[in-house]
């Protein structure tokens, strides 16, 4: 058994320089390599995520200026059909108001013709009984003058 310790003494020491090779190469590209490429990394993955941040804050923004625009849109429909709703109200009341007028012309362009012809059957009776009268005298003195010839 001493063989064997005293063999496996002997790799040990053999083995001192591959270990303290290994260990200087391990630290070699831990320094020159892994470290340089964790920092690109790490960089690398700062910048993609600042970028998907800002990304995602205009993301929002721009659905923010969405929901103004179309609440803006929104409010400008409204006021279009209510100025429409006033100037079709309007238009009514005025289109009422002229047929009110016309009727009321009408009403009174038949009062006129009424009273005119209410004169005019007044002037055709005077005239119609004095030309009775006319007409009878006339009738009586022809008459009178048949019977007395």
């Amino acid at each position: 058994m001493e063989a064997t310790l005293h063999a496996l003494g002997q790799l040990l020491l053999k083995a001192i320089p591959t270990i303290f090779l290994l260990l200087v190469v391990h630290f070699y590209l831990k320094g020159m390599f892994f470290r340089p490429m964790a920092k690109v990394l790490a960089e690398r993955r700062a910048a993609t995520e600042g970028l998907r941040e800002t990304a995602e804050s205009m993301r929002a923004r721009a659905a923010e200026q969405t929901k103004s625009i179309e609440a803006q849109l929104h409010d400008a429909r409204e006021a279009i059909y209510r100025e429409q709703e006033e100037a079709r109200r309007r238009w009514m009341d005025e289109q009422g108001a002229q047929l009110d007028r016309a009727r009321q012309k009408a009403h009174e362009l038949i009062h006129e013709s009424r009273q005119e012809l209410e004169n005019e059957a007044l002037a055709a009776k005077g005239k119609l009984e004095t030309y009775a009268d006319t007409l009878a005298d006339e009738i009586a003195r022809t008459f009178l003058e048949r019977t007395a010839a």
